[in-house]
């Protein structure tokens, strides 16, 4: 009897391990932005750079072809995180305040972040990388700390507050709500034996490089957390911004697979991208700027040169995916994966800026001592079939890869797999508050913290997960005066505040090629007219003054 006793006494202790350990029911959401990377930048959506992990996300989920940001990074980070159009969340523009409600550089009192209101919802959250929606001062006093993460809704914090970073020695990073005057000490997180080696054990360095350390402080956070809540986690790289850096071994992986120059490039990656079925191959791809050369007329010095700016970019891109490899490694080791939903995207088009050259400073170009910009001539492939690039309205600069990866949720809604899967729904980052708040079961607020909040802009994805239409009435955008709507497949978009509106049909020209204003008049009237009440409701308009 007293054997028969402590047997069940054993079984009801077994018993209430395993509840207080079980995997949530809700399941992890997981954001992972990266910075200036454009459209055909990954393997799946046309690229020749190796991203295997990235590939299999995509293989065993889905991929949306007709995803959109805001064109540039710190409106894209406000829209997402807010569910509302940047300009309504404080920042229309960057981070300086230019006295206008929409341009304030800073986010506002009217709305929430998703880790607000998934925190509502019991779960754990955290983020690592560039936050980017305030301004920065250092030292900062607590006032000056009222729109970090942590004030924001997250649990765990470590990254740059700031835009820009060193990616060798970022300066100053933050943990929590401290300032880090030097670099940290960060658990280095090994995934499964053989598969995805660390890039510290590769080489037997202690060093330290953004891309790892953001993924490693994440799985850290995952760790330290309550098992059995759910976690939201924002992993925004800051990777491949500029200044482009990267390990010498691995940039030189590259080096001379890019003398074959852009133009042939461009017409490989858009063959590609045909094949995989990213774009409608009845699409033309987009010409070559006046102000971009062709590859043959570039003497070989300047080839080398350009070879070599293009192998610090790929580089850069290749790593990203060996880190994202590692944290599904992770994952998947803690029986996590099948229950987390993973979304991946681009805060904006390839970066032109610095001009056709690029940029090119140092003595050792890619290290921590050195300038790159890839420029505009290379950014010309980043966004191919597209034309133009960050900062623009044009589809090279809102069109962005948009991966999402949920055993669990996808094979219960789509019937995932049979791959590849691929969504052509028209949608944009505003949409991703509203998925969050749909698959969670979580509660967006009309008031928060005694504030009135406005309304989400916009729709759940779980429609489109499954292969239906997302009901909305259009999707518009504003940066610097570039402005677009789109409602179905018509798109109005012009360039800058005092630039002609131009219509293209979406489903039979989303390369922007053929204006059709002038015969359609009345369609590109309505659409204006549209955008107008948009952006003066919006707070797009007025305009602060130009500097």
């Amino acid at each position: 009897m007293q054997r028969i006793r402590l047997v069940f006494v054993s079984l009801i202790l077994v018993l209430s391990c395993c509840v207080a350990t079980a995997a949530p029911s809700k399941p992890n959401i997981i954001i992972l932005l990266v910075d200036d990377m454009g459209f055909s930048d990954i393997g799946c959506y046309g690229s020749e750079i190796p991203t295997p992990n990235l590939d299999r996300l995509a293989a065993e989920g889905l991929r949306f072809t007709q995803f959109y940001n805001t064109g540039r990074c710190c409106p894209t980070r406000a829209a997402l995180l807010t569910g509302l159009y940047s300009h309504e969340a404080g920042v229309g523009h960057m981070t300086e305040d230019k006295g206008q409600p929409g341009y304030r550089g800073d986010l506002n009192e009217h709305c929430v972040t998703i880790a607000d209101v998934l925190r509502g919802a019991g779960y754990r959250t955290m983020m690592t990388g560039k936050w980017h929606v305030t301004r920065f001062v250092h030292p900062a006093s607590e006032a000056e700390k009222h729109n970090w993460p942590l004030q924001r809704g997250f649990d765990n914090y470590f990254g740059i507050i700031q835009g820009g970073a060193n990616y060798f020695h970022p300066k100053p990073l933050t943990m929590g709500n401290q300032i880090l005057d030097e670099l940290p000490k960060i658990e280095f997180h090994s995934a499964a034996a053989g598969a995805l080696p660390h890039p510290a054990e590769r080489d037997g360095s202690d060093g330290f490089y953004t891309t790892d350390a953001f993924v490693d402080q994440a799985i850290t956070f995952i760790d330290a957390g309550e098992k059995q809540k759910p976690f939201f986690l924002y992993l925004a790289f800051n990777a491949p911004h500029f200044p482009l850096m990267a390990p010498q071994d691995e940039i030189a992986k590259f080096r001379g697979k890019y003398k074959i120059g852009w133009d042939k490039l461009r017409e490989q990656r858009n063959a590609r991208q045909k094949e995989l079925g990213v774009v409608d191959a009845a699409w033309a791809l987009s010409p070559r700027p006046p102000r971009v050369k062709a590859w043959e007329s570039v003497t070989a010095e300047e080839q080398d040169r350009f070879d070599q700016i293009m192998s610090i970019y790929a580089a850069d891109v290749a790593h990203i995916d060996t880190a994202v490899g590692r944290l599904v490694a992770a994952l998947q080791q803690r029986g996590m994966l099948d229950n987390t939903l993973l979304m991946f995207l681009s805060d904006n088009g390839g970066n032109a800026e610095s001009g056709p050259r690029g940029r090119m400073e140092g003595q050792l170009p890619g290290s921590e001592n050195s300038t790159v910009y890839c420029g505009q001539s290379w950014a010309t492939l980043e966004n191919t079939p597209f034309r133009r690039y960050k900062h623009f309205n044009h589809e090279g600069g809102i069109a962005t890869p948009f991966i999402v990866h949920w055993p669990k949720g996808l094979q219960s809604r789509a019937g995932v797999p049979p791959a590849p899967q691929f969504r052509t729904q028209p949608a944009h980052l505003v949409d991703l508050m509203a998925t969050c708040v749909d698959v969670s079961g979580a509660k967006y607020p009309k008031e928060f913290q005694g504030r009135t909040i406005l309304p989400m802009e916009g729709r759940s994805l779980l429609p489109a997960f499954a292969d239906k239409p997302i009901k909305r009435d259009a999707l518009y955008w504003e940066h610097e005066g570039n402005a677009a709507i789109r409602v179905d497949d018509w798109k109005l978009v012009r360039l800058g505040r005092t630039g002609a509106w131009e219509l293209y049909n979406m489903k039979t020209d989303r390369t922007e090629l053929h204006d059709l204003s002038a015969e359609q008049p009345d369609r590109a009237k309505a659409l204006a007219t549209k955008w107008d009440a948009w952006a003066t409701r919006t707070h797009v308009m007025p305009y602060p003054a130009q500097n």
